[in-house]
C-alpha cells in the first residue's frame, strides 16, 4: 500500500512544488513587500483557525475509517462527522465576523485575514472528504481535489493580484478552488452518511481522540506562525514578508516531499496496525522512515547549498537578500519538523495516545516563544531563523521520546548515517562551484549535487536502495533492447 500511495501521490506533489515555487516567483512580483506581509499574516490566521475548530474532524476520518467493520457502522461514523461538521460551521460564521470587527489590526491585514477566514468552510469539506478517499486507498480521487485545490487556488490567486486584491488575492483563490471542489467532493460525502445516526458514544470517542490532535496541531502552528506576528511587532509587514518568502522557499519545498511521502506512508501503517498488528506495523514504518531519509537528509542539504541563487532567481528583488539568508536554518528546521509531523507523530495517533502528543508538543512551543521574543528585538530575522531551527530539533527529539511510550516507532540508525555520508560527499562537490549567481549557479549547482548524491546513496547502498535501482535499470535496458 505505501509504494502504490508514494507513485499514486507522486503528481499532486509535482503539481505542488510548482506550485509552491510558483507563488514565491509570482506573488512576491505582483506584492508589494508589505502586501505580501498582509498575506502571510491572514494565511497564519485562517491556518491556526482551520485547525482550532475542524482539523479534529479530519483526523477522526483518517484514523477511524479503517476501523468501521459493516455498513451500518460506516454509515454512523460519517453521519456523527458530518452533523458535528455542521454544528461547528453554524458557530463559527458569526464568531467569526465579531472576531474580525473586534480586532485591532490595519485594514490590509484584516482584509487579509477575511479573506482567508472566508474559505475555511469550504476547504474543511474538501479536506474530509479527501482524507476519506487516503484512507481508503482511493489514490485518484484523493489526488485530483489535491491538484485542483492546489493548482486552482494558484491560478485564481494570480489573477485575483493582477486585478488589484492585494494580500487578500492568494486567500481569495484559495477560497475559489475550494469552491470548484465542492460538487465533485461533497455529494459522494452525503450519500455515505445516508442511514447512518448520530452516535453520541462515537462523538465522544472521536472529539477525545482528534481534540488532543488538533491542539498538538495548534501548537505546531504557533510553532510555525508566531514568529510573523512578533517580527511585525518588532520590526514591521515588510519584514514579515521577507521572512515569508525565505520561509515558503525552503520549508515549503520540504514540506511537499514531507507531505508526498506521508500522504502514503499515514494510512499504509494504519492499515499495517489494524490489519496485520505490530509485526506489520514496524515492517511498514521502517519502510517509510527508511525512504524519507533517503530523499529528505540530502534535499535539506541542498537548499542550504542554494540558498543565494535560488533567492536570486525565485523571489522578488526588494525580498531576496533577507530570503537568501535565512534560508539555510528554515531548511534545518524543515527536515526536523517533517520528520516530526509526518513520521514520529504516528506513534501517538497509532497508539490512540493524543494527549501524549499534546504534552510532547508543549515544550517546544514555550522555548520558541521565548527565544524569539529575546533574538528577534537583538538579532531581527535570523534570530527569528535560529529560533525556528533549534525548536523544531527540540519538538523531533521530543516527539521520539514520548512517542515510544504511544507505539515505538523504528529509526534506522544505519540510514541515517548512510544518508548523511553521502550528503556530505554532495555538498563538498557542491562548494567547488563557483559562485557566478543566479539560474546558471543554480542549475550547476542542482545539477551536480543531484548526480554526486546519486552515485554516492548507491555506492552506500542507503535504504537499500541499490536493489531497486538495480531492478529498474534492467527493466530500462530490457525495454532498450526490444
Amino acid at each position: 500500500m505505501f509504494w502504490r500511495g508514494v507513485w499514486g501521490y507522486l503528481p499532486a506533489n509535482i503539481v505542488q512544488a510548482l506550485v509552491g515555487f510558483g507563488s514565491i516567483l509570482v506573488f512576491t512580483r505582483l506584492l508589494t513587500p508589505e502586501e505580501f506581509g498582509q498575506y502571510a499574516l491572514g494565511f497564519s490566521v485562517m491556518t491556526l483557525t482551520h485547525t482550532c475548530l475542524f482539523t479534529w474532524l479530519e483526523a477522526a476520518m483518517a484514523r477511524f475509517w479503517a476501523a468501521q467493520k459493516d455498513p451500518q457502522s460506516l454509515a454512523d461514523h460519517f453521519a456523527t462527522l458530518y452533523r458535528a461538521f455542521a454544528w461547528l460551521a453554524a458557530a463559527f460564521v458569526p464568531a467569526a465576523a465579531i472576531g474580525l470587527w473586534l480586532w485591532p489590526a490595519g485594514a490590509g491585514v484584516k482584509w487579509a485575514a477575511a479573506a482567508g477566514l472566508s474559505s475555511i468552510l469550504a476547504r474543511s469539506v474538501v479536506r474530509i472528504a479527501q482524507e476519506r478517499r487516503r484512507a481508503a486507498g482511493m489514490v485518484g480521487a484523493s489526488v485530483r481535489l489535491d491538484i485542483t485545490q492546489n493548482a486552482g487556488g494558484f491560478g485564481f490567486g494570480a489573477a485575483f493580484a493582477l486585478l488589484g486584491l492585494g494580500g487578500s488575492a492568494p486567500l481569495l483563490g484559495m477560497l475559489a478552488a475550494a469552491l470548484v471542489c465542492m460538487p465533485f467532493a461533497l455529494p459522494r460525502e452525503l450519500a455515505a452518511t445516508q442511514g447512518g445516526n448520530l452516535d453520541w458514544q462515537r462523538l465522544k470517542r472521536y472529539a477525545a481522540y482528534g481534540f488532543p490532535v488538533s491542539a498538538a496541531m495548534i501548537l505546531a502552528l504557533v510553532l510555525a506562525s508566531s514568529d510573523r506576528f512578533l517580527i511585525a511587532a518588532f520590526l514591521n509587514e515588510a519584514s514579515v514578508g521577507a521572512y515569508h518568502a525565505a520561509y515558503s522557499l525552503s520549508n515549503r519545498t520540504l514540506d511537499i516531499i514531507f507531505l508526498w511521502l506521508g500522504a502514503a506512508g499515514g494510512p499504509a501503517m494504519v492499515m499495517a496496525l489494524e490489519r496485520g498488528g505490530r509485526e506489520a506495523l514496524e515492517k511498514a514504518a521502517r519502510e517509510q522512515v527508511s525512504t524519507i531519509l533517503l530523499i529528505t537528509v540530502p534535499a535539506a542539504a541542498g537548499l542550504a547549498l542554494v540558498a543565494r541563487p535560488l533567492a536570486e532567481v525565485m523571489v522578488g528583488e526588494g525580498l531576496r537578500d533577507a530570503a537568501a539568508q535565512v534560508t539555510p536554518w528554515i531548511a534545518l528546521a524543515g527536515f526536523f519538523g517533517g520528520l516530526a509531523t509526518h513520521y514520529l507523530l504516528q506513534a501517538f495517533t497509532l497508539g490512540h495516545r493524543t494527549r501524549l502528543l499534546l504534552l510532547a508538543s508543549c515544550v517546544p512551543v514555550i522555548a520558541n516563544l521565548a527565544l524569539n521574543l529575546v533574538l528577534i528585538p537583538r538579532f531581527g530575522l535570523i534570530g527569528a531563523a535560529w529560533t525556528t531551527a533549534a525548536t523544531y530539533a527540540f519538538a523531533a527529539a521530543s516527539y521520539w521520546t514520548l512517542g515510544r511510550r504511544a507505539m515505538a516507532l523504528p529509526i534506522p540508525v544505519d540510514t541515517l548515517l548512510k544518508a548523511g555520508a553521502a550528503t556530505g560527499l554532495m555538498a563538498m562537490t557542491v562548494m567547488t562551484v563557483p559562485p557566478v549567481g543566479g539560474l546558471l549557479e543554480l542549475a550547476l549547482k542542482a545539477g551536480l549535487g543531484a548526480v554526486t548524491y546519486a552515485l554516492a546513496a548507491l555506492a552506500f547502498d542507503v535504504a537499500n536502495v541499490r536493489g531497486p535501482a538495480s531492478r529498474v535499470f534492467k527493466a530500462v535496458q530490457a525495454r532498450w533492447a526490444t
